[in-house]
């Protein structure tokens, strides 16, 4: 690894973790993925759909 990068990631890698976690964060992204998908969903929903369709019969076999 190149050495510019090791010395901050050494440091990510031994620092105390806190298991708090990011909980707002997290519903930040999630408010925000839902907010994203319900504004397509007019418009592209139909293509979703086949999309998910595809997808699963692809993994179903």
């Amino acid at each position: 690894m190149h050495p510019s990068i090791s010395g901050p990631l050494r440091h990510l890698m031994t620092r105390p973790r806190d298991e708090r976690g990011d909980v707002p964060g997290w519903v930040m992204v999630t408010l925000m993925t839902a907010i994203v998908i319900a504004g397509l969903t007019p418009f592209v929903g139909d293509e979703l759909r086949n999309l998910l369709v595809r997808a699963f019969s692809m993994v179903s076999g």
